[in-house]
């Protein structure tokens, strides 16, 4: 039999195990977990149950599924400060990463129309993830204020500030909404790199995950509002080029 034969072999037997076995499995999974995480929630707080339900989930997902996650640099971060963390968005596998191993409570800053996920979306709900309204300048700044009541006490933040997955695995643009989070409450930026996840499960993928392997690089922490970092464009170019600088050459954006 050759390499490519074998390859081929080996493809068909996991796509069987993935659609036969994997998933059926992850879907019991994941209904159970929002559940845990909703009435939990509701009865005892979100801080435990908002977390570390979702925590084994995203560790369900990559092991039932055999994606590997290399996690380097948690030494640079520290579980009684609270952060801002903002990472590439290569993909569905991101949120599973940043789950199962940043090693760090947190809550999302997500968009308030994910709330209409089936059982996801009541499980944001109740666990007090951080729902975006951008309806209106007034829903916006119920947002940042029910922001400011949760990063306290090492409860950290979690954004994407390209807004959206990428097409091509290279990095789109920074929104400025994290930063200025970051800036006004006087949070450490932690720029987060996610290299792999594109690979595992693109945007132009319907929801067929491959195996493989994710580089999660946690750098060190942003100061805003130190010297020379109270511009906001300086701060978002600074960061952008920190997570570009754990990315393949092949991925790395022309636009900075």
């Amino acid at each position: 039999m050759s390499i490519f034969e074998f390859m081929v072999l080996i493809n068909l037997l996991y796509s069987i195990y993935k659609w036969i076995f994997a998933y059926p499995i992850l879907v019991v999974i994941t209904i159970i977990v929002t559940l845990l995480i909703t009435f939990g929630s509701l009865l005892f707080g979100s801080k435990w149950w908002g977390y570390y339900p979702a925590l084994l989930w995203g560790k369900c997902w990559c092991w039932l599924l055999f994606v590997k996650i290399e996690v380097r640099g948690r030494e640079n971060i520290d579980k009684g400060t609270s952060y801002v963390f903002v990472a590439n968005h290569q993909g569905a596998y991101d949120i599973f990463t940043i789950y199962g191993y940043l090693g760090h409570n947190f809550k999302w800053m997500m968009k308030k129309s994910l709330e209409k996920i089936p059982f996801v979306g009541m499980a944001c709900r109740y666990s007090e993830q951080i729902m975006v309204d951008r309806s209106s300048p007034m829903a916006m700044a119920r947002s940042v204020v029910e922001a400011r009541k949760r990063l306290c006490n090492g409860m950290s933040l979690v954004v994407f500030p390209e807004g959206t997955r990428t097409i091509d695995g290279k990095m789109l643009p920074f929104k400025k909404g994290a930063f200025k989070l970051a800036m006004d409450f006087k949070l450490p930026l932690v720029p987060i790199t996610i290299d792999g996840a594109y690979k595992i499960l693109p945007r132009t993928s319907k929801f067929d995950v491959k195996y493989g392997k994710i580089i999660l690089t946690i750098h060190r922490p942003i100061m805003p509002n130190t010297v020379g970092k109270t511009d906001l464009t300086l701060v978002m170019k600074e960061t952008y080029d920190t997570i570009q600088s754990a990315l393949p050459k092949d991925l790395r954006s022309s636009s900075e």
